[in-house]
């Protein structure tokens, strides 16, 4: 049990060390009455780079220029990974002019997309995305896929990189849509390293109690429970007010704003655990910090470019996802910990000794964010 646990935390502390945002790339179709279908993909100019190579002087950065030099390799290179079909009819995909655009995590290059498609206004598309496949099996494509006034998202990738849709308005469920922003929202916590760390941080001392300027281990497991409740209702709660605000576009903060703060409240949360402030309201702390969160959870969203009549079903779908998703390392990690909370592996290793290294961690991204310091490769 100490070497699963162990393996567990040097395994998700060796991911998040080099842990940005995942590659996605975000298409948008849409099918007007006519039939007529036109769309817009979204490409990460980082990922571009490591695929097709944009930083022609090798400095670290790529230029404007250095994009408008490579716009016939880019295009060449999306439009053979992407095939779209019209009631089972191939179509004709041409790109446009390029643009650049900034998204949560950097810059992008912007395909405008013209799909020209055989017979009368279809039925169903069929879209083929191999986008990366060869070199990123994490890769994802985010789709937006609107027609007949309806609109619903999937997730385009190596898991399902051929997925067919219903056109028609009413063939649009919204159980199905519940569904797919359900699945992002779980694959976000996932792979958000900087969500799990902190939630890590409040749970690492649930199984034990300050007392003596020492943690000691509790001694039933309804305490630690009753404290792992407390602390994840708040964050919850927190996360779940200002993604609503953000989504709903109430409120809006600069996204290097909050992934620093997002950054420094792990810091803060992991340090608290080696010199306790707050030992008996870390929820208070999950609260606090998880109001930050939500920003973060809410530029997902606004990354999809959902239309205000998908937006209740994005909410409630995505919520749901990340809570599923919160659950599943609450149910992994809290068993593991209270069954060790005697020994002093845990105690000094797992507790104090991974607190810190979080808190590096986070530190780094903090600087990365907040000051624009590289320290770890893209």
């Amino acid at each position: 049990m100490v070497r699963t646990l162990l393996g567990l935390l040097f395994a998700l502390l060796a991911a998040a060390a080099g842990a940005h945002k995942p590659s996605d790339s975000y298409l948008s179709i849409a099918v007007d009455g006519q039939g007529r279908v036109s769309g817009r993909w979204d490409i990460a100019l980082r990922d571009l780079d490591f695929a097709i190579g944009l930083d022609a002087d090798g400095d670290g950065r790529i230029t404007w220029g250095e994009v408008r030099a490579r716009h016939a390799d880019i295009a060449a290179y999306a439009a053979a990974r992407l095939q779209v079909q019209a009631d089972a009819a191939a179509c004709t995909l041409n790109v446009g002019a390029q643009q650049v655009d900034d998204h949560t995590d950097g810059a992008y290059s912007v395909l405008p997309l013209a799909i020209t498609c055989p017979g009368p206004v279809p039925h169903a598309l069929t879209l083929a995305y191999t986008l990366f496949a060869d070199i990123d099996p994490q890769h994802r494509g985010l789709l937006n896929l609107a027609s007949g006034g309806a609109t619903r998202t999937a997730i385009l990738g190596p898991q399902a990189p051929r997925q067919s849709f219903e056109l028609a308005a009413a063939a649009v469920s919204r159980w199905q849509q519940l569904l797919d922003y359900g699945r992002e929202g779980v694959w976000h916590i996932w792979i958000g390293f900087d969500h799990i760390l902190f939630l890590l941080s409040l749970l690492l001392p649930a199984v034990g109690v300050w007392a003596g300027r020492q943690w000691r281990p509790v001694e039933r497991f309804p305490a630690a429970f009753w404290d792992v409740l407390r602390i994840v209702t708040a964050f919850t709660v927190a996360h779940s007010i200002t993604l609503s605000l953000a989504a709903l576009g109430y409120v809006s903060l600069p996204s290097r704003l909050v992934e620093s703060c997002i950054a420094a409240s792990v810091v803060l949360a992991a340090l608290n655990n080696v010199w306790p402030l707050l030992h008996e309201r870390r929820w208070m702390v999950a609260f606090g910090f998880g109001l930050i969160h939500g920003f973060g959870f809410a530029s997902v969203l606004a990354d999809l470019g959902l239309p205000q009549d998908a937006l209740a079903i994005a909410l409630l779908g995505f919520n749901l996802g990340v809570e599923a998703g919160q659950l599943a390392i609450v149910a992994a990690f809290l068993p593991l910990a209270y069954a060790l909370r005697r020994t002093l592996f845990y105690r000094r290793v797992v507790l104090l000794g991974g607190s810190l290294v979080i808190a590096a961690l986070a530190a780094a991204w903090f600087a990365e964010r907040a000051f624009e310091l590289k320290f770890m490769p893209i």
